[in-house]
């Protein structure tokens, strides 16, 4: 049926052509006035905006954050002037909740934004991030010694990026040396949990997870693993004569450490007053010696030490659990890109710009006055030799040492249900008032169980 319909049309052609061939030549068109142009053939659709004309992106910043994105705004701009650049001004986690209750598509959702890394595979699962071309980034930024083994690892899902490193981060030791000194305690030395015989020496917060997995992780107890086949297990469902020495060993001293906390009957093991106790005990005169914290809490901890005149900074092992330091997680930060601008390279090619801006190394000490952020591209060296005070840059230090000994952290949503059975377990104790670190240990195993029948 094709075949004989091309032929007719041949034909038909072909007597068009002769009839034309016999008909008076067509007159030539007019020649417009010189005074107009021909009409001009509209651009095609992902041809960059003429000069002139406005690419609208919004990037979302906390207060404290804005004149460091200001600037680098400027220099986006510098590069791309037809850019239009708007700082949504709210807090990072107000705003993945209105991403949470809402979608991508909100006006509200920035274009640009930051996110914690365990947030990764939820955001992932909503469609709210767009691919990010990270490799290309890293070797324009320089300074990465391995991106996929670092925090650029922790970004991708399956063979695409998702975010961009933004702030590297860590538990780490802050320590009242006036406190120190009037306990008679050498905290240039690592204080171990077991040793401890006053309650006030060590303030630990082992009952909350975030910081409990301190202690875990120096024993390299798996709360909650997913095996090479996928599966999920947890060391916290064996029994105890089945623990590895060193896992035991750190139960037992959790336990011990629980011990002098009870008999002494402080509310540090109470989840409602335990944080006012630390604080209160922590500050100058109070007798406590070391905490543990984030970068993030420097500015309270320095007031609590004599405005920051008696206060020192060290890295997390400087609390060792049956001898092994403390070690916490690689945490950190990225930069993501909204999917809903995704499939427009012209707004993609200026959110790239705008994050390279934001992380450049050359104003890396500006964003840290800024936001507390650490890169993990820029050496210590670079921190140490800048105009920051002392404390700051002992706290940096402090990070990039603990953050070099920390493991990756567990980013799968299932360990989502680990923060309240560990919770509940240890503060069962209180309760139970077992005997001894086995006793106490039934207590962490009754709790992982129920949590691994849910999966």
């Amino acid at each position: 049926m094709k075949k004989h319909t091309v032929v007719l049309l041949a034909l038909l052609l072909v007597f068009a052509l002769v009839i034309g061939a016999c008909s008076k030549p067509a007159e030539p068109a007019p020649t417009p006035p010189a005074t107009e142009s021909p009409a001009e053939t509209p651009p095609p659709a992902d041809t960059p905006p003429a000069s002139g004309d406005s690419v609208e992106l919004t990037v979302q910043a906390e207060s404290a954050w804005v004149p460091h994105y200001q600037n680098a705004i400027e220099r986006v701009i510098a590069a791309f002037p037809e850019a239009n650049i708007k700082i949504i001004e709210i807090g990072a986690f107000d705003h993945l909740d209105t991403i949470d209750t809402t979608d991508a598509t909100n006006v509200d959702v920035a274009d640009v934004f930051a996110l914690p890394a365990d947030r990764i595979y939820g955001l992932s699962n909503a469609e709210v991030l767009a691919g990010i071309d990270s490799q290309k980034l890293a070797s324009d930024l320089g300074g990465f010694a391995d991106f996929d083994a670092g925090l650029g690892g922790n970004f991708k899902i399956g063979e695409e990026y998702l975010a961009f490193p933004y702030n590297i981060e860590t538990l780490i030791s802050f320590v009242n040396v006036a406190n120190g000194k009037a306990e008679g305690v050498d905290y240039t030395q690592p204080l171990e949990l077991n040793d401890v015989t006053k309650p006030e020496t060590i303030l630990l917060p082992a009952f909350d997870a975030w910081f409990g997995v301190a202690l875990t992780n120096s024993a390299g107890i798996e709360l909650l693993g997913r095996g090479d086949d996928g599966v999920l297990f947890s060391d916290m469902t064996k029994e105890w004569a089945d623990l590895e020495p060193e896992k035991q060993a750190a139960i037992e001293a959790l336990f011990n450490y629980w011990k002098v906390q009870y008999d002494n009957n402080t509310p540090l093991f109470d989840p409602e007053a335990g944080w006012g106790y630390i604080d209160d005990t922590f500050a100058t005169g109070g007798g406590g010696v070391i905490r543990i914290g984030g970068p993030w809490d420097t500015s309270s901890v320095s007031e609590q030490a004599g405005d920051g005149a008696d206060l020192e900074v060290y890295p997390l092992g400087q609390i060792t659990v049956a001898s092994l330091p403390l070690t916490h997680w690689k945490g950190g930060w990225g930069l993501g890109i909204n999917s809903r601008i995704e499939e427009d390279a012209h707004k993609m090619d200026i959110a790239h710009a705008l994050i390279k801006e934001i992380v450049n190394p050359e104003y890396a000490v500006d964003l840290f006055k800024a936001t507390g952020k650490i890169l993990e591209n820029v050496s210590g060296d670079t921190y140490a030799a800048s105009d920051l005070s002392d404390i700051d840059k002992k706290v940096i230090a402090s990070v990039i040492a603990s953050y070099e000994e920390a493991p990756a952290r567990p980013l799968f949503t299932e360990w989502g249900r680990v923060w309240d059975t560990w919770k509940n377990s240890i503060l069962s104790w209180n309760a139970q008032v077992p005997a001894n670190a086995e006793e106490a240990y039934k207590e962490i195993k009754a709790s992982f169980d129920a949590m691994m029948t849910n999966f």
